[in-house]
């Protein structure tokens, strides 16, 4: 199995003390690509130079909606720094967030268009993050997924995903349709998440991903411990479940889809 985590943040602290061993469950589970998501520049420099270190990882470079602080003079300068890395493969982890709010509205809108215009910039898709935000958030990438269509970008079709997928199937539809791929995390294999069932019984393969958000949302069994990269096989197997399908098969348009968004190599 050539598995891929989508989004996976171990340029956090959770992960400062047994990288190595984590990096080799992944490994053993038959992982091949992991994605870091910066959420600040920090973070954002240390997903690039995580990706020169270790074969398997790829970043992401972004400043996160609850993190509107690092919104400082130089920022966007230093992600497009950053973003020029042959390794970066994504603009993220950005979007908007209703449920804590620790930016302003008004701040996390303009720092969100901002990213958005860098990733049209230097044609790398969107990780888009959204809590309690769909409403906001999707007309926001109508109208970019507009603007890329008419300026003939290469983003046009593969704009971006919205990770750990929130919302109901009827605006999973509305983002694929936009461009946008979904990614299916720790929750679908929680007993009381009917929506995440439905969205992966009935949604597209073809524009679905998956992840762990890790050390976040872990599946079960583990639900309560730190999450890893070893852990997106229990994804796999959830939605291989829930569309009766062989995990294989899963696995192999799920990585597909990865790699057509994210233009690496399978």
């Amino acid at each position: 199995m050539f598995l891929t985590d989508t989004h996976c943040h171990l340029n956090l602290n959770q992960f400062n003390n047994d990288l190595e061993e984590v990096l080799d469950r992944a490994r053993e589970t038959g992982i091949t690509r992991i994605l870091v998501p910066g959420i600040d520049l920090e973070t954002s420099l240390k997903a690039v130079e995580l990706a020169d270190r270790y074969p398997e990882v790829f970043a992401a470079v972004g400043i996160h909606p609850n993190v509107g602080g690092d919104w400082q003079p130089g920022a966007m300068k230093a992600l497009e720094d950053l973003a020029a890395h042959p390794k970066v493969v994504a603009i993220g982890e950005v979007g908007l967030d209703n449920h804590w709010k620790d930016t302003d509205p008004k701040l996390q809108r303009e720092i969100l268009l901002a990213q958005l215009a860098l990733a049209a910039q230097v044609e790398k898709p969107a990780i888009l993050h959204s809590r309690e935000a769909l409403a906001d958030l999707l007309p926001l990438l109508n109208k970019w997924s507009e603007e890329l269509h008419k300026a003939n970008s290469p983003l046009t079709g593969r704009a971006g995903v919205l990770h750990s997928y929130e919302g109901e199937l009827i605006q999973a539809e509305q983002a694929r349709r936009a461009g946008f791929f979904i990614s299916i995390a720790g929750p679908l294999t929680y007993k009381n998440a009917a929506d995440k069932h439905l969205l992966a019984r009935e949604h597209p393969l073809e524009n679905l991903l998956i992840e762990t958000d890790a050390p976040y949302l872990t599946p079960h069994p583990h639900r309560g411990t730190r999450n890893e990269p070893a852990f997106v096989a229990l994804v796999a197997q959830a939605l291989s479940n829930h569309r009766q399908m062989e995990i294989e098969q899963v696995i192999e348009v799920t990585s597909r889809n990865a790699s057509n968004l994210f233009n690496w190599s399978l």
